[in-house]
């Protein structure tokens, strides 16, 4: 299992890219496709700048990490559409909680399990309120889960 070019582009889209550091809705700071920390471990801080090309090498980084370190925990076989749908999920709300989603404990069931849908779909929310931009990422995500 692997990300693919398609879970790749899709986690870039739905991020953005900004190339000084700002706070997400969740008050952390970020920096180029949704990174809160860098190669090193040191986390985004304010005032941070970088260049595209670096945004680019660090998303690169950082979303190998995630699947890397994803992987190990997934028990069944899953295609790499599927892997790169949980990456992508994953990387927005974090592995700890992924790791306590519905989503998890179902695709290491029955990959296969129509209700997945519905599991990421739960995730369409920050600060208690559903944003739109969520609902859009959550449902490109659940047609690449599903896309043969």
């Amino acid at each position: 299992m692997q990300i693919n070019k398609e879970g790749i582009d899709l986690i870039k889209k739905f991020e953005g890219c900004r190339l000084k550091a700002y706070k997400c809705p969740a008050g952390i700071w970020t920096i180029g496709y949704g990174n809160t920390f860098y190669e090193d471990g040191m986390k985004v801080k304010e005032g941070d700048t970088i260049t595209q090309e670096r945004a680019e090498s660090l998303a690169a980084f950082v979303i190998t990490q995630f699947a890397v370190t994803l992987a190990p925990f997934i028990k069944q076989s899953l295609t790499d559409n599927q892997f790169s749908a949980c990456v992508s999920l994953s990387y927005n709300i974090g592995q700890g909680s992924f790791k306590k989603s519905s989503v998890f404990k179902k695709l290491n069931v029955n990959p296969n399990d129509p209700t997945i849908a519905d599991s990421f779909r739960l995730w369409n929310k920050g600060g208690g309120q559903v944003l739109a931009g969520l609902v859009k990422r959550r449902e490109a995500e659940i047609a690449l889960y599903f896309k043969k």
